[in-house]
């Protein structure tokens, strides 16, 4: 082998390795990735049971029913449509109905939705960027 040969070899031998690479990480992240949505825009983009997903929006009123201390059951609504959110585990503080909060987990086979994690406001002039936009869209939440 030349000179000039080896080089292209060590060459063409990184941009395959980079290409594995970038290939392998854009798989990863795609993995990961969480899409967020509201309760109408299930109806419009249905969501693959298992998929993973951002549920927001507010907690609809007298739906919250709790089985034990870390086992509960509530409704997300948007003003349309609801979803029933399934949570096992410790809720925050701030937690309560009719306030704005996003969880992240993935619908079952009977069509409700099972949450990992629950995010509620954490004081009273925030409200996830996500949720408060979609919520003005739709006329039913209005800034203080």
């Amino acid at each position: 082998m030349t000179r000039k040969q080896k080089r292209l070899t060590i060459i063409a031998g990184a941009i395959g390795f980079l290409a594995i690479a970038t290939g392998l990480t854009l798989y990863a992240l795609r993995q990961q990735t969480s899409y967020f949505y509201m309760p109408a825009d299930l109806e419009a983009r249905p969501v693959a049971e298992g998929q993973r997903i951002r549920l927001g929006g507010l907690v609809e009123e007298g739906s919250i029913q709790r089985s034990d201390d870390t086992h509960v059951r509530f409704a997300v609504t948007d003003g349309e449509q609801s979803v029933t959110v399934k949570y096992a585990g410790i809720l925050p503080d701030l937690f309560r109905e009719g306030q704005g909060v996003v969880t992240e987990g993935a619908f079952d086979g009977a069509h409700v939705f099972v949450a990992d994690s629950v995010l509620a406001k954490h004081d009273e002039n925030y409200m996830p960027r996500e949720v408060a936009d979609s919520l003005k869209e739709k006329g039913v939440w209005q800034e203080n």
